[in-house]
């Protein structure tokens, strides 16, 4: 294999990455990468040959890795990436910090961002889908960020780079997240404890919290957001569509759509990620067939087939 710049942190070959992402599916990276803190990860950038790709990993709650594995460096950061504070009503947190972490310990200092705690995953994937719950986004939170360019260099993004729009932004490729800036409003932390509480009573009422699921499998159609709001409209949801089109249920070997939550794609036990792409896709073929609605992946789909 080719050879690889020296680092601080942990260098794998060949690294099966089945246990690392919330399906337990997918094969291996050419290497894994878990830089030591941020000065490791932008000197292994800039000693890496151009050529060879690099693929961030966060925390693998909302990836289906393809059996075949990645060829690239997949970057996963840990420990020195997981740091939280408060300062006034500004919040930074490490790309490694868990959403549901960061609501919490926002709103131990009375800093509402409680809408990051009900989705799963890490502030890395929810700054790069501009994820959202209960009518909020990163987009109406969000500072900045820093990043480590693909070439070693440390940037500041604003929200106008990062261009957020419903579960998507605009990262350039080979770009790593190491740290973002939000902004919340001043609330009373025993109100806002409360808040999670039931947002979390709800979560774990209508989704299939205890099975191997990577979050929401589908966007809403026309970008239609589940506020989870007693007025919120179900007409356009993409729980519904597949509803309508008989797919609740469905089975392809190990992969099952929800018989809860009918956009939450299950591994069952012994699913491939050839069986979760191959459901996902007879789902929108069809969903497209009954309704003539194209339904869009938001989980992310990478690597090679077996």
């Amino acid at each position: 294999m080719t050879e690889l710049p020296q680092t601080r942190g942990r260098l794998t070959p060949n690294r099966p990455l089945n246990d690392l992402t919330w399906l337990r599916v997918g094969g291996p990276a050419d290497w894994l990468f878990q830089p030591a803190d941020r000065e490791d990860l932008a000197q292994f950038l800039a000693a890496l040959d151009p050529a060879i790709d690099v693929f961030p990993m966060g925390v693998g709650s909302n990836l289906i890795v393809r059996d075949g594995g990645i060829r690239a460096v997949v970057i996963r950061m840990g420990r020195g990436f997981n740091a939280i504070s408060v300062d006034g009503t500004r919040v930074t947190a490490g790309v490694a910090a868990l959403d549901a972490h960061v609501a919490r310990k926002a709103a131990e200092a009375g800093v509402d961002l409680t809408f990051l705690r009900t989705i799963p995953g890490a502030i890395g994937g929810a700054v790069r889908m501009n994820a959202g719950c209960y009518g909020s986004y990163v987009a109406d939170h969000f500072v900045e960020a820093t990043a480590i360019s693909r070439a070693g260099e440390v940037v500041t993004l604003t929200a106008k780079d990062l261009n957020f729009r419903y579960r998507q932004s605009d990262l350039p490729k080979g770009w790593v997240i190491v740290e973002a800036v939000f902004e919340g409003e001043k609330s009373d932390p025993e109100e806002l404890a409360a808040r999670m509480d039931a947002q979390l009573k709800k979560r774990d009422e209508t989704q299939p919290t205890k099975d191997r699921t990577a979050g929401s499998t589908f966007r809403n159609p026309a970008g239609f957001s589940s506020t989870g709001k007693s007025d919120d409209s179900h007409d356009l949801k993409a729980w519904k569509v597949i509803d309508d089109a008989g797919m609740r249920g469905a089975i392809r070997g190990g992969a099952q759509m929800s018989p809860m939550h009918s956009n939450f794609l299950v591994n069952t036990g012994e699913a491939t990620a050839a069986d979760l792409e191959g459901l996902g896709e007879e789902v929108r073929k069809k969903v497209f067939q009954h309704s003539g609605i194209e339904l869009h992946w938001e989980i992310m789909r990478v690597g090679d087939p077996e």
